[in-house]
């Protein structure tokens, strides 16, 4: 529980500083390959599904066991961007199944 609480800690730090950042600087970008690494080992995330954005880019979801989750967006040049992140993911993908 101690550990949930302090990535929980982390998390929010880290969107604390980024709003307190210029609108254009508020994103954090980088190579997916990073971004993923980072994703995996500071929140044990996983991706959990994806879907296109027309011809333009390519939305990722990952997930953590604890709850955690990341969306993150590939543009067609390869960049990537964390785009929202918070806690308390729930899995409703069953929910849809059986409709």
């Amino acid at each position: 529980m101690a550990r949930y609480f302090s990535f929980r800690w982390v998390r929010m730090a880290a969107l604390g500083a980024a709003l307190a950042m210029p609108a254009q600087a508020q994103q954090l970008c980088g190579a997916h390959n990073d971004l993923v690494e980072r994703l995996s080992a500071a929140f044990q995330e996983r991706r959990v599904g994806y879907g296109v954005i027309g011809s333009e880019a390519v939305i990722e979801v990952f997930v953590s066991a604890g709850g955690t989750w990341t969306m993150l967006m590939t543009d067609v040049k390869g960049r990537s961007c964390i785009v929202a992140s918070g806690d308390g993911w729930e899995n409703t993908l069953a929910v849809i199944a059986a409709g």
